[in-house]
């Protein structure tokens, strides 16, 4: 398996066999159903004290997909993306809302942003109050303050 895509092919074909959906690989690893979802798209990097679990939960990953799975992935995505409808509503409940969102983090924690490496994500299914199906989909980031940059807290200072 060289390039990324490859290896993705393989991947997903090994969960198609395999039969499992991602949240039911989460609940035997103890994953988030979405950090499963990218591991298997090579977005995310498979942990040492994770592969016995994941073998547990698909055990058609043979050494191979597991060591490529626990290389450093390069996180990218297709500009194409955006024309995925799901994708679509996603990225534009996010620009709808988001300005919104920005004066709650700083109205309730100041000046700072939300991360994505520190980050928790998953999708739920639920029940509304009308009995219908929901979409669950948490966002659970550290929160980063920005810093007043002081020239001396800055470490640059030292090596001139």
């Amino acid at each position: 398996m060289e390039d990324k895509s490859s290896v993705v092919a393989a991947l997903q074909r090994v969960k198609a066999i395999n039969g499992k959906s991602f949240s039911e690989i989460a609940a035997t690893t103890g994953l988030t159903n979405v950090y499963v979802a990218q591991l298997f798209r090579r977005q995310a990097q498979l942990k040492p004290e994770t592969v016995a679990s994941l073998r547990s939960a698909v055990p058609q990953l043979d050494d191979t997909h597991i060591e490529a799975m626990m290389l450093p992935p390069m996180r990218s995505y297709d500009p194409n993306l955006l024309q995925e409808p799901a994708v679509y509503r996603l990225h534009e409940a996010v620009m709808h809302f988001g300005e919104s969102i920005k004066e709650i983090i700083n109205e309730d924690f100041g000046d700072g942003i939300m991360s994505a490496i520190d980050f928790y994500c998953s999708v739920d299914k639920i029940k509304g109050i009308d009995g219908k199906d929901r979409v669950l989909v948490t966002f659970d980031g550290k929160y980063l303050p920005h810093v007043e940059q002081k020239t001396e807290h800055s470490a640059a200072r030292l090596y001139k």
